[in-house]
């Protein structure tokens, strides 16, 4: 665990473009914290960053175990899937998934979901990159290796790049998954491609039962959707980045079309459901996202910065995002809930090709919610 300096509160004012309209986000102050200072975060904000855990290699995907004493962590470029411990002390590689490769972009090992029922089943599921295409696997963690590796769904194309890759588990106990267009952009709008979707299947790699189009797909129109998140009220929140215009911030419904590639961003086409916020591309690019009392947070690649959209629980309205941590961190991928407290862990991606940092150079981080 290493040992930070606390650093001068920087106050920023940030303007973003939102849904076509100017809004002002304020940038949040923030310091590193040592891993026994204080992280006493303004109400409802998030504080300092307290160091987790470091030597990761583009940590992608995060996941809980359900009895909250640890959380599975993938590292996307050698197939690896660690376990560490709630307090970062303890942390161990407890296997590989096999036939994974990378694209030399963004693909390889990305998400991760442990099953709600673990305990009883030791199921864990993976998304990942093979020779075909991008895979949806299944393996068993006893607790202390992965094993026991079953393909549930395949022949989702790869490309370089847009391959989305996010998993989780919803209220209704199925798995949803993002998947790109793999560059390919009519796949978008071809209801019958698993590309450009949000996924939504049984744990034996079924369709779902009342999937809108009879098939796996949950929803269309995305371009290269790497993050999804489920609020209070099991609404589901994805974050899509955009080509060189708008990145979006969608709340997502059974059977709706989120416009790529006729749209990026707001726009008026018949049939087309728009994004509840906007941004350039500059300030997010954003990846994993993650729900906490009421707000959405969002990490962003290219933007080096955390989001916070705020959500409101009687309707579909959300209030001004602000941005935290602008560029003290570099690249940031994952952010995921820590459950039973108002906490986030905050991954950051600073190994991949586009932060150009050594191997064992990102961190995982503890964030504290007011």
């Amino acid at each position: 665990m290493e040992l930070g300096k606390q650093r001068a509160v920087l106050l920023a004012t940030a303007v973003v473009l939102v849904a076509g309209a100017v809004t002002t986000a304020t940038a949040g102050a923030s310091t590193t914290a040592t891993a026994g200072a204080s992280t006493t975060a303004a109400a409802g904000e998030p504080g300092t960053p307290v160091t987790l855990s470091t030597g990761w290699t583009i940590p992608w995907g995060t996941s809980w175990l359900p009895d909250g004493s640890g959380a599975l962590v993938t590292e996307r470029d050698d197939f690896g899937v660690w376990r560490i411990s709630k307090d970062g002390k303890e942390r161990k590689r407890v296997g590989t998934v096999p036939e994974s490769q990378t694209t030399g972009g963004e693909g390889g090992l990305m998400g991760l979901a442990v099953d709600p029922d673990w305990a009883t089943n030791h199921y864990v599921y993976v998304m990942h990159t093979s020779s075909e295409g991008n895979r949806i696997a299944r393996m068993t963690y006893d607790g202390t290796t992965v094993s026991g590796y079953k393909v549930l769904l395949k022949g989702i194309k790869k490309n370089k790049y847009h391959n989305g890759g996010r998993l989780a588990f919803g209220p209704d106990g199925y798995l949803y998954a993002t998947t790109g267009d793999a560059q390919d952009k009519p796949l978008a709008q071809d209801k019958n491609s698993l590309n450009g979707k949000i996924l939504r299947l049984t744990t034996d790699g079924k369709p779902a039962p009342g999937n809108p189009f009879g098939n796996y797909a949950y929803s269309l129109g995305h371009r290269n959707p790497q993050g999804i998140a489920f609020d209070a009220q099991g609404r589901l929140w994805e974050a899509e980045l955009g080509d060189s215009k708008k990145d979006e911030l969608n709340l997502i419904k059974a059977g709706k079309n989120y416009g790529w590639p006729t749209c990026e961003g707001t726009c008026d086409v018949a049939g087309m459901t728009n994004p509840k916020r906007t941004w350039g591309v500059a300030e997010a690019s954003p990846s994993g996202v993650a729900v906490v009392d009421g707000a959405v947070y969002m990490a962003a690649l290219k933007g080096k910065r955390l989001w916070r959209i705020p959500t409101n629980a009687d309707n579909e309205n959300v209030g001004t995002p602000k941005a935290y941590y602008i560029g003290e961190y570099g690249r940031l991928r994952s952010v995921t809930a820590v459950p039973g407290a108002k906490e986030l862990w905050l991954s950051t991606t600073n190994a991949d090709n586009n932060g150009g940092q050594p191997e064992g150079s990102d961190t995982i981080f503890r964030v504290p919610i007011g």
